[in-house]
């Protein structure tokens, strides 16, 4: 080992310099790689470049983290650096915007002493410039000096499989960290979501640059999701027709008891809706039930309401929806989104866009968002003045080992099951305080009816056919 590097965000660098320092002193060359380079302000820069001048590592390296710089931004990013004495300088490409040879090659023309780039561009996210371009290149430049033809052997007998195991590369939430110089696991996790609009993980990358985010913090993106900044910022004060005012709906909740004293069924998506479908078929036959759908239903089922809160699969399955049924769909869908994809009449469903707060309803807004629409659903049944409810097809995210989180392939159907087990929690911890507020109000409780992870509310279809 030569060269020892020491990688930092600029909130980090004099603590760097200071261990630089003493790998220094053991003999080694030193480079002080300076990360998320794109965040740098001017005073950053003028503070980074005396830094430089007092510590004089072997080597300063511009790292592009994100992915996010432009050829016509890399002179005046190292033309103040090229001329520090005694120290070369390097450029660390990251690829998130297909920019990683552009902006290579410009730096090589500013005249940089070291470039960076590994093997079928293999890296974190999208990865970084591939040396296999780049030496492509440099063997047209100078034929006597390079060969490709090693590299990409290589490429050949391993790194296809590699990328293929442990996929690096572009992909579009890379690119999107790469628009707004944000750490990747930013996008990744919004479009991991696979619950917002392009638009709306634009205004939350828009947001989380204004903050001027150092690296990636997973409180900042919890925050986002959970406490409703994406779907529309609210104070978690705010509750009831108030909450209406500010996202621009009518002050009235349109189907307060409207219902009062029918049984409800709730028509979920898991597999089993279509597995158990004779069984409830005959369920609904034999009971006079006030149907609530949602999402895609496939023709399985022709619900009296079907409903909708996630902007993606409204887009995707509002033209399925019977004309018999009335629409309901969540009030953080614009009424502009509405209008391009459906003439039809609807209804609001009153919410709060909050995750993280606890159950509840006030003048017949539900205080939170309920993790998914069946379980929204249960809420709009209660205010609906629901005697008793009943779910069908409410199988729980833990059902990936049946075939699927859906009776339906989505897609984009998300199966990291990290993100599976989350939902999970939060869908049972939002079931166990209906059920409570249902027996507070002196009702039964949740009734789920086909086969489920949920245990505790599991009843079985067979008693009530």
């Amino acid at each position: 080992i030569d060269l020892v590097r020491v990688a930092a965000h600029k909130d980090d660098l004099e603590e760097a310099v200071s261990l630089l320092e003493k790998i220094k002193e053991k003999g080694y060359q030193v480079a002080l790689n300076a990360m998320g380079y794109s965040n740098y302000s001017r005073n950053d820069q003028r503070a980074l470049l005396g830094l430089i001048k007092d510590a004089e590592p072997d080597y300063f390296y511009v790292v592009d983290s994100y992915g996010s710089l432009f050829p016509h931004q890399i002179e005046p990013i190292f033309e103040p650096l090229l001329n520090i004495e005694n120290v070369k300088v390097g450029f660390h490409p990251h690829n998130n915007l297909q920019m990683a040879f552009a902006n290579t090659l410009e730096a090589i023309r500013c005249g940089v002493h070291i470039v960076d780039s590994t093997i079928y561009g293999m890296g974190r996210a999208a990865g970084n410039l591939p040396t296999e371009v780049i030496i492509s290149y440099l063997e047209k430049e100078k034929e006597d000096r390079y060969n490709s033809i090693p590299i990409l052997n290589i490429i050949d007998r391993y790194f296809i499989d590699l990328q293929n195991e442990n996929k690096w590369g572009y992909q579009l939430p890379y690119m999107l960290s790469g628009m707004f110089s944000c750490h990747p696991n930013y996008a990744k996790g919004l479009v991991d979501y696979r619950e917002y609009t392009i638009e709306d993980i634009y205004k939350a990358l828009d947001y989380i640059r204004k903050k001027n985010s150092v690296g990636f913090s997973k409180a900042l993106l919890d925050n986002l999701t959970r406490e409703g900044i994406i779907g529309g910022i609210l104070e978690a004060e705010t509750t009831g027709k108030a909450a209406l005012k500010i996202t621009g709906d009518s002050s009235e909740v349109s189907y307060i008891n409207r219902h009062q004293g029918r049984d409800f069924l709730i028509l979920a998506n898991g597999p089993t809706l279509k597995e158990y479908k004779p069984k409830i078929e005959k369920l609904i036959e034999k009971h006079d039930f006030v149907t609530l759908g949602a999402n895609y239903l496939a023709g399985l089922f022709k619900p009296d309401y079907h409903a909708f809160n996630n902007k993606r699969r409204f887009v995707s399955y509002i033209d399925t929806v019977d004309r018999e049924s009335k629409l309901l769909i969540g009030q953080y869908i614009s009424s502009q989104m509405i209008a391009e994809y459906t003439g039809r009449d609807y209804e609001r469903i009153c919410y709060l866009d909050l995750l993280n707060a606890d159950f509840g309803i006030d003048e017949g807004v539900i205080a939170t968002n309920c993790r998914t629409i069946s379980v929204l659903l249960l809420g709009v049944a209660i205010v609906m003045g629901a005697k008793r409810i009943f779910c069908v097809g409410m199988d729980g995210y833990k059902g990936l080992e049946k075939g699927g989180l859906h009776f339906y392939n989505e897609a984009d159907e998300k199966e990291d099951q990290e993100m599976i087990v989350e939902r999970h929690r939060w869908c049972q911890r939002f079931l166990s305080q209906i059920d409570e507020h249902l027996h507070k109000e002196g009702k039964e409780g949740i009734h789920i009816l086909t086969p489920t992870s949920y245990k505790s509310f599991y009843k079985g279809i067979e008693h009530y056919i």
